[in-house]
């Protein structure tokens, strides 16, 4: 596993960087954060499995490494997540300047309250803080959506924000943004931004996804295609917007079976917007 460490606290603009050098990276840059065999490199969360959709604070929690329900386990190499009880597994360590690569594919079991919605589940990055600052159950942060047919959608979790280049959409009564590259800046988004395009598998094959960010801008990918770009990620301290450009990798539990292999990472060497994809 590699640490991407600073020289100054986390969210200082212009801290100098530096990579240990792990035995395990390939010749390529890319370092596996999931070995196949254990979950050494990662840390559970655990609340409950909610009586009710969107319940906002659990009744009870389970708390850190506490997983009795077998919710995170390995099968045939591959990362398993039942999706029996919600929270999260995070990465001890903590990234910034990053391209995450991994694949995943839904599985076949449902849990209740959630049994008649699409399947749903997520990636979170830059996450830090309290493992349930959002709803009792994941840690401040940007989400890349997993999710039926909305895979790629970018989420704001315990008041995260970007700029993206967006326009106003909703449904329902429900106001968000929808990324579109030749709509203005739309500042100060906390909320969701709908991906541009539908580049999902059927149920049950893999998908392959991508993170790219560099402390300013944060790109989306789905099967080779890019569905999202956002700027300037930041959150608030004390009452003041400061850059938020490293955290950890977290991935959810919530209500659905999903399983992941070859969860790597890399250090990007320029801008996000130069790395290939």
């Amino acid at each position: 596993m590699i640490r991407f460490r600073t020289l100054a606290r986390v969210g200082v603009l212009g801290a100098v960087l530096a990579l240990s050098a792990p035995s395990q990276a390939a010749d390529n840059g890319w370092t596996p954060l999931f070995n196949g065999k254990d979950l050494s490199g990662w840390t559970t969360w655990l609340s409950m499995q909610p009586p009710v959709d969107n319940m906002k604070v659990p009744t009870s929690t389970r708390g850190a490494n506490t997983d009795p329900r077998k919710v995170f386990t390995v099968v045939d190499g591959t990362l398993r997540i039942s999706g029996e009880e919600w929270g999260a597994m995070s990465t001890v360590g903590e990234y910034d300047h990053f391209h995450l690569k991994f694949d995943m594919k839904w599985g076949t079991k449902k849990w209740a309250p959630r049994l008649e919605t699409p399947r749903d589940s997520g990636i979170l990055y830059y996450a830090v803080g309290r493992p349930d600052a959002q709803d009792g159950n994941w840690m401040r942060s940007h989400e890349f959506q997993l999710k039926e047919d909305e895979c790629g959608d970018y989420y704001s979790l315990d008041g995260v924000m970007v700029d993206a280049h967006a326009s106003d959409t909703k449904l329902g009564n429900w106001k968000f943004q929808r990324y579109d590259p030749a709509q203005p800046i739309h500042a100060n988004i906390a909320g969701r931004i709908e991906k541009l395009g539908n580049y999902e598998k059927p149920v049950g094959e893999w998908n392959t996804m991508e993170i790219i960010a560099d402390g300013k801008t944060i790109i989306h990918v789905v099967n080779g295609h890019e569905v999202l770009r956002a700027e300037n990620s930041r959150q608030s301290v004390d009452g003041k917007a400061v850059p938020l450009t490293r955290g950890k990798f977290s991935i959810q539990t919530e209500g659905a079976e999903v399983f992941f292999r070859d969860i790597q990472v890399k250090r990007l060497s320029g801008p996000a917007s130069a790395e290939a994809f």
